[in-house]
């Protein structure tokens, strides 16, 4: 593999920057938007880039072939489902917590890795490493100032999100041998497919006037922090690996709360920061397994 280039670590943080910047702007399209539009919103505006890369590339989506049915189960798994537990969750969850919550995704992939897979096995180094992350959201719980016993259902349903996107993550690798390209352009189309009935029979988004940063915000959430960030992590992996691009882990629970400090002044407290710490080192052991085991 390429020495990564300065570059290539410049995109990375701007990948990163991307993803953490969702959250915050998850809270902001819930002053006007439900969960289920919400969701249904990022995953059009979403599609939008994908698609037109397809286009020009030439590369065929295959929504509707023979493996439809992975398409459709993966892109409820992988988008229906988190897109619309995140939303739910931060309407009552602080973002910087959402941030967080999802960043336990390496944690639980190396988890679900170890009973699914033949090549991915607990070493004494990642069970610290998990061990170790989880305990740091254990504690996140225990905060009684952020996390209450009014939302407390609302964080462990970002918590089950996050868990969405390590099995649709487990499911991809029935189609692994195709396109990125093409399987995020499907699982996308069948997403849509999936939430048009539940966005018009249940919240009727057409029925409300919107706030502008709202609206500013969810499209900025589908053409960004979904369509855009998932080419530029094609980039990043096709050309550096995805040791290199799991790096992001790290820096998104922390870009994602000094993000929400900017831009919506939420409460930062001691216990948060020590969870963002916990977090951030469990997942630095993790990696550091999987990157031994490739040299």
């Amino acid at each position: 593999m390429i020495k990564p280039k300065f570059i290539d670590y410049l995109l990375l943080v701007i990948l990163a920057l991307i993803w953490a910047s969702a959250f915050f702007n998850i809270k902001i399209a819930t002053y006007s938007y439900g969960p289920i539009t919400i969701a249904f919103l990022r995953v059009f505006f979403g599609a939008i880039p994908v698609l037109l890369l397809c286009y020009f590339k030439k590369i065929k989506i295959e929504a509707f072939s023979k493996d439809w049915h992975w398409f459709a189960m993966i892109g409820f798994i992988n988008l229906v489902a988190p897109f619309f537990l995140i939303a739910y969750g931060v309407q009552s969850v602080q973002s910087n917590l959402a941030a967080i919550l999802m960043s336990t995704t390496p944690l639980s992939s190396t988890i679900l890795g170890h009973f699914y897979t033949t090549n991915e096995k607990f070493n004494f180094i990642k069970t610290l490493g998990i061990l170790i992350g989880f305990s740091g959201i254990i504690y996140l719980f225990s905060d009684n100032l952020l996390i209450d016993k009014n939302n407390f259902i609302s964080a462990l349903l970002i918590l089950l999100g996050s868990t969405c996107y390590v099995i649709g993550g487990v499911l991809t690798l029935k189609i692994s041998k195709k396109k990125n390209e093409n399987v995020t352009g499907s699982i996308l189309i069948w997403a849509i497919i999936i939430l048009i009935p539940l966005v018009s029979f249940i919240e009727k988004p057409w029925n409300n006037i919107p706030r502008i940063d709202s609206t500013v915000s969810v499209i900025y959430l589908g053409l960004v922090s979904t369509g855009i960030a998932w080419l530029l992590r094609f980039k990043i992996l096709v050309k550096n690996g995805l040791i290199f691009q799991s790096q992001v882990s790290y820096l998104i629970p922390i870009f994602g709360t000094i993000l929400s400090f900017i831009f919506l002044k939420e409460l930062i407290t001691t216990k948060v920061l020590v969870s963002l710490i916990a977090v951030c080192v469990g997942i630095y052991f993790v990696r550091k397994a999987d990157y031994n085991k490739t040299i």
